[in-house]
């Protein structure tokens, strides 16, 4: 599903002739199988969020390869990126990234819009959704008006609305309490047990590492070690 090649990444810090060159991510290879949940662990400044922007295509790498369901991603621009996305990724943050004035019915909608699925077809589909994730009676709320675990969740359903085999995920439970957390492990196990979503989980949470089949350690930008959950 996911196959990282000698991936290698630094930032340019500075003004043309005056630049410093800091590196982020050395020569990292590493693969996600289909169905799996794969974590990623490391200390604050070891590359990961990085890592996890790099193969979402939110920035391009510097040197190696990134090949998702076998597709070179790495040469992508953005515009042939953004289409790739809406296919085959979905995305769970900690911040949630809801759109403060549309309601959860809107903000799991949007996707659909994106994609140009037509307005029965979305009222359908994110209803359902809704319905999924235990917060039917909640579309016409916004984010404000909903508990964190309740932001989550919607976040959730806005990743699943478009059926992706991949949820690529940092620190998912990074803004919740440990009840709450609790919940939102259980649902993403139940995620990839029943539907077969393939997970990538940036985090710092030891608890949510176990919930990996494997987790892979970065340490100074390099991989330090990989071994089953």
């Amino acid at each position: 599903m996911i196959k990282v090649k000698n991936l290698s990444h630094d930032f340019e810090i500075g003004k043309k002739g005056n630049k410093t060159i800091i590196p982020v991510l050395r020569d990292i290879t590493f693969d996600v199988n289909q169905g799996e949940i794969v974590t990623i662990v490391g200390r604050s400044g070891s590359g990961k969020s990085t890592l996890l922007n790099l193969v979402s295509g939110f920035i391009r790498p510097k040197a190696g390869k990134i090949y998702i369901n076998g597709i070179d991603t790495s040469t992508f621009n953005e515009s042939k990126f953004a289409d790739f996305r809406i296919r085959h990724l979905g995305f769970i943050f900690q911040s949630f990234q809801l759109i403060p004035s549309m309601t959860a019915f809107q903000n799991i909608e949007l996707p659909l819009i994106l994609k140009g699925i037509s307005e029965s077809e979305r009222k359908v589909m994110a209803n359902d959704m809704l319905n999924k994730v235990g917060l039917s009676e909640y579309g016409g709320h916004y984010p404000s008006e909903l508990s964190g675990g309740q932001q989550q969740r919607v976040s959730i359903a806005r990743a699943l609305i478009v059926n992706p085999p991949i949820i690529l995920a940092d620190e998912p439970t990074g803004s919740l309490d440990t009840e709450t957390e609790e919940d939102l492990l259980n649902f993403i196990i139940h995620l990839n047990k029943e539907l077969g979503i393939t997970f990538l989980i940036i985090t710092h949470d030891e608890k949510v590492a176990r919930i990996g089949h494997r987790t892979i350690e970065l340490r100074d930008g390099r991989v330090f070690w990989e071994v089953p959950a």
